[in-house]
């Protein structure tokens, strides 16, 4: 009686275990090991019904009395060929485990050499090679909440206290279908919870991909930028300098890091194309700088008007008068017109840094007069086109650069409203946080150094330097590896970045090894970090 007491309490304990692990291969040795223990088997296999229901498939194979264990946990692959459900399209219950599932029972051999009905030529061939003797069989049919059965429990030769080999008993079998019950539930909720895990992630590229696709000049950001958040939190966590020193990243929390990654830029679905896209200064449903080399064509034909009515006005008095001066001026005219339109193509396209004088070229070829269609004298380029003409960075003027950067607004928006589960808690923290400084200058809360987590500082530089590093921004071509890993070293010594994962992220190469899998080779220059500013070997 002691002794039953004692295996229904390791069935309730492998039960309960089995109920708090996550990993399927865990659970499946988990499942095996306890229904060898529970009848005190020699041996026992573990079979997965096949998505399309046409076979069981091998996942764990074990014999104590041979030293084997394959599958599951062990590394070691199992080279059996799955068990056909169905020959010529008819059930197959010539095998044992086959037929349990066919007939929804579970069967129970005394003697394999002695069973009619089944074919057992495949074992007495393994005994042959082994020198095993493969005697009592039992086989569970696994059947989830469903009663849909997704797997086989089959356990080979029962021992008696001598280590005499004897049939499974009726106590070990309502054991064994105890056990295989719980089983089946903990691998159909670690399967649903994989279902789930999988939809979700799904989900999240879909929509990724999406705000990548959104705009032909960030195609490619959502993607590489997890990417580069997990290879520096994977330097981070190995570093042995400065406050990294002592910093660890669990399995999950790197999980939840690169969800974080993936999530960073949700915002931008809401963000207007015509901001995300525009290329040039003067964009809007149309490059603006095509209007302006009309009104350029028209100021060249008013001072040719104007050349023309001098000379005609001169040369009515004298036919022979001397008119050269006047071309001359019109020439000089003509040219600085050109001079000035070329300038203000070339500011059109957007770059790094507009300065003051180059600001004040616009300002001052704005106030070239003209008329208009209707006949009204007005500058040639309008307040509007001036605003985005003297730009400093990039394309954006300040109203679009506030549309441009509420997309982080609506980032920490979007996903304050997700209900993540405990071990996805920290994503809207992660996520959100990419445009904050360490100085407290960032946006859009202003957060210090100290009120960001580690792993929102690592998406901070990650952030930056894979768009240091794009060349698919509207304004600008990809810039060499040296002189981003310049700009990044300048943010540092600034306030811009966390200084301590800017030093591992140069110490252990993440840029390196960034560049090798998303750079083309013409960016991947010489790089001598000696020359990096902020960074100290």
């Amino acid at each position: 009686m002691n002794q039953v007491i004692q295996r229904i309490a390791r069935l309730n304990e492998i039960g309960i275990s089995l109920s708090a692990e996550r990993d399927t291969n865990i659970v499946c040795d988990k499942i095996l090991k306890g229904a060898m223990e529970l009848t005190n088997a020699d041996g026992g296999s573990l079979y997965r019904m096949s998505d399309d229901r046409q076979t069981l498939d091998f996942v764990i194979v074990a014999t104590h009395s041979l030293n084997i264990h394959m599958g599951g946990t062990s590394g070691v692959d199992i080279n059996f060929p799955p068990i056909q459900l169905y020959v010529e399209a008819k059930p197959n219950l010539n095998m044992v485990v086959s037929c349990a599932v066919h007939e929804d029972r579970t069967i129970n051999i005394p003697d394999a050499y002695d069973a009619e009905g089944f074919d057992f030529s495949g074992t007495r061939k393994f005994d042959e090679k082994t020198g095993y003797r493969t005697q009592s069989i039992l086989t569970v049919p696994m059947k989830n909440h469903e009663g849909e059965i997704i797997g086989v429990l089959q356990l080979i030769n029962a021992k008696d206290e001598t280590g005499i080999t004897k049939e499974f008993s009726a106590e070990e079998r309502d054991l064994a279908e105890s056990l295989a019950s719980q089983a089946a539930v903990a691998l159909t909720n670690n399967r649903l919870i994989e279902e789930q895990r999988e939809l979700f992630e799904a989900f999240i590229k879909l929509i990724a991909g999406a705000i990548d696709e959104k705009s032909p000049y960030t195609g490619g950001h959502c993607r590489r930028l997890p990417e580069l958040t997990m290879m520096i939190a994977d330097a981070c966590n190995n570093s042995d300098i400065g406050v990294l020193k002592n910093f660890t990243m669990k399995q999950e929390d790197c999980y939840e890091l690169r969800i974080a990654g993936w999530l960073h830029d949700c915002g931008k679905v809401t963000t207007p194309e015509y901001v995300v896209d525009k290329a040039t200064k003067l964009e809007t449903i149309y490059d603006r700088i095509h209007t302006v080399d009309t009104r350029f064509e028209v100021l060249k034909r008013d001072a040719k008007i104007e050349m023309l009515e001098q000379k005609l006005l001169r040369t009515r008095e004298d036919i022979d008068a001397d008119t050269s001066d006047l071309e001359l001026a019109y020439e000089k005219r003509i040219q600085q017109l050109d001079d000035d339109r070329d300038f203000i193509r070339v500011s059109n396209i957007g770059g790094e840094f507009m300065d003051d004088t180059l600001q004040q070229r616009v300002r001052d070829i704005s106030r070239y007069r003209l008329f208009n269609s209707d006949n009204v004298e007005e500058n040639l380029l309008s307040d509007d086109e001036v605003k985005n003409m003297i730009v400093q960075r990039g394309t954006l003027n300040d109203e679009e650069r506030e549309v441009i950067n509420n997309h982080i607004v609506m980032t920490i928006k979007m996903l304050g409203e997700l209900p993540f589960p405990k071990h996805l808690k920290n994503v809207p923290e992660y996520a959100g946080g990419h445009h904050e400084r360490m100085d407290g200058k960032g946006y859009p809360l202003g957060l210090t150094r100290e009120q960001l987590s580690i792993p929102a500082r690592m998406m901070g530089i990650a952030d930056i330097f894979e768009a240091l590093t794009s060349s698919d921004r509207p304004y600008k071509k990809g810039k060499k590896l040296s002189e981003c890993l310049r700009i990044l070293g300048f943010m540092k010594k600034d306030g811009h970045i966390d200084p301590d994962i800017f030093d591992v992220f140069i110490k252990e190469k993440v840029y390196m090894r960034y560049a090798e899998d998303f750079l083309p080779k013409e960016q991947i220059d010489d790089i001598d970090e000696s020359k990096i500013p902020g960074y100290e070997s």
